[in-house]
């Protein structure tokens, strides 16, 4: 994909791993967790492979099944959400492409897996909050186990759009994948967590690796100055 001659009308962003590096705060919640439950700590690629999925299908495979996994979540939300969740700083340049989309005339909005009574005060301690339409993510109950199903409450809140006046950037297959059950190209960045040739073999339309090629992709770069 080269740069597009005008921007598309909506974007949506992942969070974890696209708008802000998030892993120390999460790991750090999860280390607790796993311990805690007398289980064993996963390795640095393990740690690196859960960043982003959502937890009841990436932890059960890890813990020995669904039989301790709201044992492992319950402890993990203790960790995180007494101060773990604010762990978490923006990736450079992030900022430039939000100002300038938006000044584009965009419509912007986070689609994360991250349940979503995190991910709002997240975004607003980033202070990022202004850019976005809506902030959309799982529930607590994890009645949205899947990207797709964020994807789509998100596309609800913003009127149904016509697919093809959307992207979606991510770092993860799953967030290419969750877009593609909606009819919406993915471009995937490299600053992320995504596992080596997981964002290739997931087919985005478009792989970046600084927010100043994002900002090209999306028809915006004149307008960004870092990243």
């Amino acid at each position: 994909m080269t740069s597009q001659s005008r921007p598309p009308r909506i974007v949506l962003f992942d969070l974890d791993g696209t708008l802000s590096d998030s892993a120390p705060g999460i790991l750090a919640a999860l280390r607790h967790a796993f311990a805690v439950n007398g289980l064993p700590p996963m390795d640095a690629a393990t740690e690196r492979a859960v960043l982003g999925p959502p937890f009841y299908t990436s932890l059960p495979p890890l813990i020995g099944g669904e039989a301790k996994l709201s044992a492992v979540i319950d402890a993990y939300r203790a960790h995180y959400g007494a101060g773990g969740m604010y762990e978490t700083a923006e990736f450079p340049g992030v900022r430039d492409v939000l100002a300038a989309l938006r000044d584009s005339g965009v419509r912007l909005a986070v689609a994360t897996s991250k349940p979503e009574p995190y991910a709002r005060p997240i975004v607003q301690h980033l202070g990022l909050d202004g850019f976005f339409e809506t902030i959309g993510g799982d529930t607590l109950e994890g009645t949205l186990p899947t990207k797709a199903l964020v994807i789509g409450v998100v596309l609800e809140r913003l009127g149904n759009p016509d697919p093809a006046d959307v992207l979606m950037v991510g770092d993860r297959e799953h967030d290419v994948e969750g877009a593609r059950e909606h009819g919406i190209a993915t471009i995937g960045v490299t600053w992320g967590y995504a596992m080596p040739g997981e964002l290739a073999a997931a087919r985005p339309r478009a792989i970046c690796s600084t927010a100043g090629e994002l900002a090209g992709l999306l028809g915006v770069g004149a307008d960004v100055r870092t990243g």
